[in-house]
């Protein structure tokens, strides 16, 4: 049965998933948001007539072990026979600089080599095509097999057996084989001297870089795997970030709630951005501000979207694929995103708190200018004029609009900062105009969102009920730690939305019902409010559970199963790992008290 303990690799142009034993089970190529050429996550099975995988089968199979290279990006599988026989997968994806320039290319690298024994292998290198309806053409060369999709061509050019390769023959391993898995190329030398340079220059790579992580005393390991898990779904080509990099992976076992997340949503993008930029990641951010720069101008004085395709395409017509069955079974499997056509406002408070870094971080190589403050003073008119006015929410509900809180205060936000970014930029005039327009909306929102009755903030205007991005409302600088609003806000959301160690994102029915498992990062947002509010111990206690609720690479989806600890929703989710580090980096104790 299919489960979310994968671990990934990639390389911020492409990106897999692989299974406990080693088979590639997710990867969309030429990019995220491409057809799935290995899809059988969302296929039960890797029987005779099954595709859509890459797996090394061993012969009288007893274990696997599975672990990363230390903080790298690169994967490392041990499968043992029951005569002690040892077979070593090795899996990444080149990264590394090469001619002045990040070498990145859609190609998997995996390298299998014989440890112990005579262990008996079968290679089966299925790939598919139109989201696992079919499989691809195949012909082969002297070195490789190539297979012929619609707008792609694929070659494997490997030191294996082709004969193995292509009638999937049972082969006692010998010695070390390798695969190129990437673009028709003719391969420049021997494929496992390549495979072997990739290696050691990718490793170093993911080393240098895991280096200059501002990390925190305590937690590091996990926040490094976070980290390098962030970094791989960010898009190096545009700066688009990801969501995540699968669709369809259901929120909960009941189904129907299965999105496509390899998209950019420019509210995670923010919280991604803002999570890298703590850790010393500033070249992430630089290159998403490229990307929301050139989707804003792109939108001709237009609604700017909740989310874009990672070229920054507005359009990802939303539509269901009846050649997946879906993940253990559970339909419908999703391509496209009918959320682009939604209204959510908290869209300007993200960008422009996401672009405020440009302003204030001497640490980036392009600072933010005045040219640049004019394009986003655009974005904040619209944040001004849409802060009272409803939306879908950042919960993306289908069947009703309201004046979400959480819109309204990030509206509010993008007023706060241009006038922040005015006085440090030296355009007076400019500051006070932004600093009088968002102090004219704050007690508009306090007095429409505050319910006197419930002591709290309440998730819409005029409304009942709470959501878990009411806990945001300190961290965005909406209100004071000490204010006692935002106390009794924290107090009803732990009363209502709390259930166990994790926090639920709101209690009432949607489009789907009432949600029967827990978002993920909203217990990071509870663990954060805790700590604000000086109930540190409590936070704590609460953040060791979310780390034993990782699977056992590190990783996080969407959401969780309060009962059982399952992992449920698309994965790796970025806003669950960017909880992760922003409350590891709270919770930590500083440097200079931990000797």
């Amino acid at each position: 049965m299919s489960s979310l303990d994968l671990a990934l690799i990639g390389n911020s142009n492409i990106a897999a998933l692989i299974d406990a034993h080693g088979a590639i089970v997710w990867s969309c190529m030429p990019r995220f948001d491409s057809d799935a050429v290995f899809c059988s996550l969302l296929r039960e099975g890797q029987n005779e007539e099954d595709f859509g995988f890459f797996a090394v089968e061993l012969a009288d199979f007893a274990r696997a072990e599975q672990a990363y290279v230390e903080h790298t990006a690169i994967l490392n599988t041990r499968l043992y026979d029951q005569q002690g026989g040892v077979v070593e997968i090795v899996d990444f994806a080149p990264r590394f600089n090469q001619y002045g320039r990040m070498f990145c290319p859609m190609t998997l690298v995996r390298q299998i080599r014989p440890l112990n024994g005579s262990p008996r292998i079968r290679i089966k290198l299925r790939p598919a095509c139109d989201y696992g309806s079919r499989r691809p053409g195949v012909t082969s060369g002297s070195s490789h097999v190539r297979y012929v999709m619609p707008g792609l061509v694929l070659r494997a050019t490997t030191s294996s057996s082709l004969t193995a390769i292509i009638e999937e023959t049972e082969i006692v391993l010998k010695a070390p084989v390798s695969f190129l898995l990437g673009p028709d190329e003719t391969l420049q030398g021997s494929v496992d001297d390549v495979c072997r340079r990739f290696f050691e220059e990718t490793a170093a790579h993911w080393r240098d870089w895991v280096r200059y992580l501002a990390i925190p005393y305590e937690w590091q390991e996990a926040v490094i795997r976070a980290a390098i898990t962030l970094k791989l779904n960010a898009f190096d080509d545009t700066g688009a970030i990801v969501a995540a990099l699968t669709t369809s992976i259901p929120e909960a076992a009941d189904g129907g709630r299965n999105w496509d997340y390899r998209y950019c949503w420019i509210r995670d993008a923010y919280f991604v951005v803002n999570a890298l930029n703590r850790l010393n990641v500033t070249v992430a951010m630089e290159r998403y501000m490229d990307y929301i720069v050139n989707v804003s101008a792109g939108s001709n004085g237009a609604l700017l979207q909740p989310v874009y395709r990672i070229s920054g395409n507005p359009r990802m017509d939303e539509h269901k694929i009846d050649s997946l069955p879906g993940y253990r079974g559970i339909g419908p499997v999703r391509v496209g995103n009918q959320a682009y056509l939604q209204v959510q406002n908290d869209v300007y408070g993200s960008a422009v708190l996401a672009s405020a870094h440009l302003f204030f971080d001497q640490r980036v190589k392009r600072r933010g200018d005045e040219g640049l403050f004019r394009r986003l003073e655009s974005l904040g008119e619209r944040a001004a004029a849409l802060y009272d006015q409803p939306d879908a929410g950042l919960w993306e509900l289908r069947g009703a609009a309201h004046v979400h809180t959480f819109s309204s205060v990030m509206c509010w936000a993008a007023c706060d900062r241009l006038a922040k970014i005015g006085a440090r930029i030296g355009l007076a005039e400019r500051a006070s105009y932004w600093r009088a327009t968002a102090d004219r909306m704050r007690p508009v929102i306090i007095e429409r969102a505050w319910n006197r009755g419930r002591n709290s903030f309440v998730a819409t205007f005029g409304g009942e009920s709470l959501d878990a991005s009411l806990l945001l409302l300190h961290e965005l600088g909406f209100l004071r730690a000490d204010d006692p609003r935002f106390a009794g806000t924290v107090a009803a959301v732990e009363r209502e939305l709390r259930k166990g160690q994790y926090v639920f994102r709101y209690s009432d029915p949607d489009d789907f019902g009432v949600p029967a498992n827990a978002f993920i990062v909203c217990t990071f947002w509870y663990i954060d409010a805790l700590a604000a509010l000086g109930r540190t111990a409590e936070a704590r206690v609460l953040f060791e559970g979310m780390l034993a609720s990782r699977n056992r690479h590190g990783l996080l989806s969407e959401h969780i199963d309060p009962r059982t600890g399952e992992l449920w929703g698309n994965f790796p989710q970025t806003y669950s790992m960017v909880g992760l580090i922003n409350s590891a980096m709270r919770l930590s104790i500083p440097w200079d008290q931990a000797f």
